[in-house]
């Protein structure tokens, strides 16, 4: 029983890390759809974790798209940082696929904003003269926060990429850079970002 739990996790993260790296989908969303398309019973499903998932998502770009995936990371981390520079003002931080390294030019870019005033992040973005969307977006532990998506055009990979702006107390910034489960800073500031902008792309991935 274990062995079939293990190979039907190890199964359910290959197929979702590939719905991840070809066509953006977020971690809960993939192993849905990877169970869905494998013909299994949700409810009894050993899921694989978060950790697993990535482990795969890497192995998944280093067999497929090793010679693309540099380049589009170094474009998406390049659109994210004149984002945050813009928005300084709220102690941005990048989150996510584009600060961990696995995104493609199909992954979404997080940045988290730290606000004494939740609307001073709109009146901002009005400032600035771009369209937004309200909603909500799920933080890290994946209770739903306030989110203000813009759908911005980039340039280096000729397309539109839609950017999701997490709109958080100020308190929360307490412990926003404790380290995760792996020991790896979960959000980096704007001078984290420029310095992986300015190395190499390979260096970054």
């Amino acid at each position: 029983m274990d062995t079939f739990r293990s190979d039907t996790t190890a199964e359910i993260a290959a197929v979702a890390a590939r719905l991840v790296v070809d066509e953006g989908l977020e971690y809960a969303a993939a192993k849905r759809r990877a169970a869905k398309q494998l013909g299994l019973s949700t409810a009894r499903t050993p899921w694989p974790d978060n950790d697993q998932l990535e482990a795969a998502v890497r192995e998944h770009i280093a067999i497929f798209c090793d010679d693309t995936q540099p380049v589009e990371l170094q474009a998406l981390r390049e659109l994210a940082l004149v984002w945050m520079e813009r928005l300084a003002a709220f102690r941005p931080h990048l989150c996510g696929a584009v600060w961990h390294g696995t995104a493609t030019r199909h992954s979404d870019i997080y940045i988290q904003l730290y606000c004494d005033d939740p609307k001073a992040a709109e009146w901002a973005l009005l400032d600035h003269r771009v369209e937004y969307h309200p909603g909500t977006a799920s933080n890290a532990l994946g209770d739903p926060v306030e989110a203000l998506t813009l759908r911005l055009r980039c340039p280096a990979l000729e397309q539109w990429v839609l950017v999701h702006l997490l709109v958080l107390d100020h308190d929360a910034m307490r412990g926003a850079l404790k380290p995760d489960a792996q020991g790896r800073r979960p959000r980096g500031d704007a001078g984290d970002v420029r310095a992986l902008v300015t190395a190499s792309p390979e260096a970054n991935a």
